[in-house]
């Protein structure tokens, strides 16, 4: 037995086990997208971008064939490719590919992570917010590194917005006022000279 057919046994088996896919082909369609499932069913497979047609044992086989990474929607391999997470009980969402077995679990259900390194647990019905990463600590010195990082900030779209609004809305006011002050300097001045040449 091939190294190659062994990890696709096991993968096979523990993708079955935790996300109750089916492994029938020997390649599987992790990673797809379920109106996009019935495009793979043929045995010839054109490149959604027109380019190439490649045959169904190349679909995810860890080798980019179609530029648009239509050939490897369950791998990394293609840097222009997304992996679909069906979070099941919570927002499915498209990933880059780049994330697919990198040892975070990005997917609430962790299946973007079934290379096996990572145990993700599914975190779906929580709500699917949480983000685990396994993290090995190989000694004091690396805990005492990973402890100190500084955490970036995270600016939210609806907070930048309000700020936005808020400024918008200070200028308004500084514009408003600048131009009655102005208004009435020229009447005082037009009463003053009016004054002046009586």
């Amino acid at each position: 037995m091939t190294t190659s057919l062994a990890l696709n046994l096991i993968t096979c088996f523990y993708i079955s086990l935790h996300f109750h896919l089916s492994c029938s082909s020997p390649r599987l369609l992790i990673g797809v997208h379920p109106l996009d499932e019935k495009y793979y069913d043929a045995e010839l497979i054109k490149c959604k971008d027109g380019s190439k047609s490649f045959t169904k044992n190349r679909l995810n086989d860890n080798f980019c064939d179609c530029a648009d990474g239509t050939d490897e929607p369950g791998t990394s391999a293609c840097p222009a490719g997304r992996f679909y997470c069906r979070n099941s009980g919570s927002t499915p969402r498209f990933l880059f590919s780049s994330r697919v077995n990198d040892r975070i679990c990005d997917c609430c259900d962790g299946s973007d992570e079934y290379g096996g390194t990572v145990i993700c647990p599914n975190a779906c019905i929580m709500g699917g917010n949480i983000v685990y990463q396994r993290t090995t600590y190989d000694s004091v010195s690396n805990l005492d590194a990973i402890n100190s990082r500084k955490t970036k900030p995270v600016i939210k779209v609806e907070d930048t917005a309000q700020k936005v609004s808020g400024l918008k809305a200070l200028v308004f006011l500084q514009v408003a006022l600048v131009i009655v002050i102005v208004a009435f300097r020229l009447i005082r001045r037009r009463k003053t000279r009016r004054r002046n040449s009586r």
